[in-house]
């Protein structure tokens, strides 16, 4: 039975309009289905005016035409719309929401407050970092909360939105030195005595909004970045002070001509930058991680998660793998069994590898995705897996830990464990890290080859040539025993001893047990125990 549900969410902001649309589990799992976005620029002219222009409104009912059809067509129902600074400001409000009546739309006009604290749900669903500082700069305002505990702690908005700064400030095409010098007067006037608490206090600062992730991207494009990904990312201040100065000396009409600068912010993306910079100097910062969530998916969350509970999730990384396997589902008794032969060869192996519980989650979480590019094809089905681990999103790991996870599964069947062209983001010790996780999970594999679970538990005798390892079983699981030797390479390479194998199958006389050892030639001998 299809449980699902369906909501779309359209965040009206300052410089654009995006809609939406997820599909859920209320609680259990969710995807983002569908988006359209436009860029409505509603705050254009408020700075001067403190007003929504005719244009401006014109642009916003168009996108909200657009959305009501969308959601006509697909049978996605009633439209929840969550407007922020240029509606909230504006002196025509009334004017403005007047003119909603005609749509079918459920309209939420949100306070400073209200905006800083979705935006700060978002983080505390999406990151495992618990004391954080959170920004959201957008078209109109700028949010600046608090998070402690995963609980916001306070917020407020402030007017330094990117559009409005520029308009303010940035008038010529070609921005001038003293330009520069009254918006950093300005951004360090409005922010003072919060920029203090954050250098007094060193915690993370945490941003959100198409400013930051535009910026952040144009910073991968520069350094070559091999990761196709945002959330997460650490955009440090030494690669934002280099980016800012290309954007300086640009004039405007040109700044799209940077990689990775979206055509419709390269106006104003200065605006957006010079704020950030001077944040991150005068608060003392090495940098900025990047959130690929915000306000829409605070939102969200607030309909998927229960109020009781602070609309947060138990455990960021353990729902961001459960919620990937729900995406392509697999049969659960494999999984299970392959996550706990894993778990219990990297217990019994623990004298030779000195791991811990870093890196038992990664191979877990392996082991949980390991098959799911049974998906797209059994054939090559490890290098689908590591493919849509690669394309999907686990918020709560960082890069190095994502990556990890995806070529764990890569080689969870064959191949020499390499960290190729990622090796940039991990560290020096992750490649023989790699082998050896990837040892336990291959091994796993092949122990449940027949997907019968037939080897219920295993036992080990680790000696300074080799490793034997005994597949405890109700009856000689010889496939298991079969493909399972085949594995001594990697074995070797990982723990530097030969992997020797045996099936102990267990039947019970009147007096004792009787131990019938297998080993992967067929070869059989009797032990009493």
């Amino acid at each position: 039975m299809d449980l699902s549900q369906r909501i779309g969410i359209v965040d009206m902001g300052s410089g654009s309009a995006r809609l939406v649309v997820y599909q859920f589990e209320r609680q259990r799992w969710y995807r983002l289905t569908d988006e359209i976005r436009e860029g409505v620029r509603l705050g254009e002219g408020f700075a001067a005016s403190g007003r929504l222009s005719g244009g401006a409104i014109d642009r916003a009912l168009d996108a909200l035409k657009l959305y009501t059809d969308y959601a006509s067509a697909t049978g996605l129902g009633k439209l929840l719309v969550i407007a922020t600074s240029a509606v909230r400001e504006a002196a025509n409000r009334a004017e403005f929401l007047g003119k909603l009546t005609e749509f079918d739309l459920e309209f939420v006009v949100l306070s400073g407050e209200d905006e800083a604290q979705y935006g700060a749900l978002a983080v505390a669903n999406s990151f495992s970092i618990s004391d954080a500082w959170v920004m959201d700069l957008g078209g109109g305002s700028a949010q600046l909360s608090q998070l402690e505990n995963r609980r916001f702690q306070g917020g407020a908005a402030y007017p330094l939105g990117y559009v409005r700064v520029t308009e303010q400030f940035l008038k010529h095409e070609r921005t001038t030195d003293n330009e520069v010098r009254e918006l950093e007067k300005f951004v360090k006037a409005t922010f003072s005595k919060t920029l203090r608490l954050i250098e007094r206090h060193g915690k993370p600062l945490i941003a959100m909004g198409g400013t930051i992730r535009n910026l952040a991207k144009a910073a991968q494009k520069a350094e070559g970045y091999p990761l196709d990904m945002l959330h997460g990312y650490f955009l440090s201040r030494s690669k934002l002070e280099v980016l800012t100065e290309r954007l300086l000396e640009l004039p405007s009409g040109e700044r799209s001509k940077i990689s990775g600068i979206h055509a419709d912010r390269a106006d104003a993306i200065l605006g957006g930058a010079l704020v950030y910079r001077t944040v991150l100097r005068e608060a003392g910062l090495e940098g900025v991680f990047i959130s690929g969530q915000g306000v829409r998916e605070g939102a969200f969350y607030r309909q998927f998660l229960p109020a009781q509970e602070g609309h947060l999730l138990r455990n960021v990384r353990d729902f961001s793998v459960q919620n990937l396997f729900a995406h392509y589902p697999q049969p659960n008794e494999h999984t299970e069994h392959v996550k706990r032969l894993s778990k219990q060869l990297f217990e019994l192996l623990k004298p030779l590898h000195g791991y811990g519980m870093a890196e038992l989650e990664l191979l877990m979480a392996a082991a949980t995705l390991h098959d799911i590019g049974m998906t797209v094809n059994y054939f090559d089905h490890h290098k689908h897996s590591a493919y849509l681990i690669l394309s999907g999103q686990m918020p709560g790991f960082s890069h190095r830990e994502h990556v990890l996870v995806a070529l764990l599964t890569q080689y969870h069947r064959k191949g020499d464990p390499k960290l190729g062209a990622y090796k940039a983001l991990l560290e020096p010790d992750d490649d023989l890290r790699l082998t050896r996780l990837a040892a336990c999970l291959r091994l796993a594999e092949y122990l449940e080859r027949s997907r019968a679970g037939r080897v219920r538990n295993l036992e080990v005798s680790i000696d300074p040539e080799r490793v034997t390892l005994r597949l405890i079983a109700d009856e000689t699981p010889r496939v298991e025993l079969w493909e399972a030797a085949k594995q001594g390479e990697i074995f070797k390479k990982a723990f530097g001893r030969e992997l020797h194998l045996e099936a102990g199958v267990l039947k019970r006389s009147a007096g004792d047990q009787d131990r019938r050892l297998s080993t992967p030639d067929g070869k059989t001998k009797r032990s009493k125990h």
